[in-house]
């Protein structure tokens, strides 16, 4: 089962399933919408074979692939990713304006998606890259900006982000830092962004009726 149709069609007729994939960006696509219909999330509900699940495995992926480590940390706060073909080993091409991907929110009555940018970097980091990052949301008119490192921040580049200000939420009246920094290590001890609880990142789909029989046995692998 290579694409990802094919796993929500086996889940709806209550199969047993195993679904083989090349690419992190395929099954992160499959895992969004896994839980978009059927509320089921990776490791609880089902197992993910390959992917990392440690800080010297994410630096593995990083090493051996950049946009394969890319689409899989883009995964891990569920952002839409900019560029690449589902099931190709390619990464993007041009211009993608310092943005790997996006995560849209819905936050007022308007019912206009708002957005919050997302970064990816597995290489050195600096306050110069969350300064273009900030600058970008800025120019895009994006109400948030999300950096996702694999190296520890520096100081600076704390304050860089701190200094961005806040975005204020209208549809929760609460505040939310208008650029975050997040380590890979912070995302895999379970970390998220701070945004309104409304994000999506993929058009929802209808919530699918629980199978008659029991939860199927399932699992991915990368």
């Amino acid at each position: 089962m290579n694409r990802p149709c094919y796993s929500v069609a086996a889940q709806q007729l209550d199969r047993r399933w195993i679904g083989i994939d090349v690419t992190h960006l395929s099954i992160a696509l499959q895992k969004n919408r896994l839980k978009d219909i059927f509320g089921l999330e990776p490791q609880r509900d089902y197992a993910i074979i390959g992917e990392p699940e440690d800080l010297a495995a994410a630096r593995q992926l990083a090493q051996d692939d950049r946009y394969q480590f890319q689409w899989w940390a883009l995964s891990l706060v569920k952002a839409r990713p900019i560029g690449g073909k589902e099931g190709s080993r390619a990464g993007k091409k041009g211009s993608d304006k310092g943005v790997d991907g996006v995560i849209t929110f819905l936050d007022d009555k308007t019912g206009v998606a708002k957005r919050a940018l997302v970064q990816v970097k597995s290489g050195h980091v600096g306050s110069r890259d969350v300064r273009d990052l900030r600058g970008t949301v800025e120019r895009e008119r994006a109400a948030l900006g999300v950096f996702i490192t694999l190296e520890p921040p520096t100081d600076e580049m704390q304050t860089e982000a701190v200094t961005a200000g806040v975005y204020h939420s209208p549809g929760w009246n609460r505040d939310y830092p208008k650029v975050q920094i997040l380590t890979i290590t912070d995302l895999l001890r379970g970390a998220e962004v701070k945004m309104p609880p409304t994000g999506v990142t993929f058009k929802q789909a209808p919530k699918a009726a629980p199978p008659e029989r029991g939860q199927a046995e399932l699992w991915f692998q990368a």
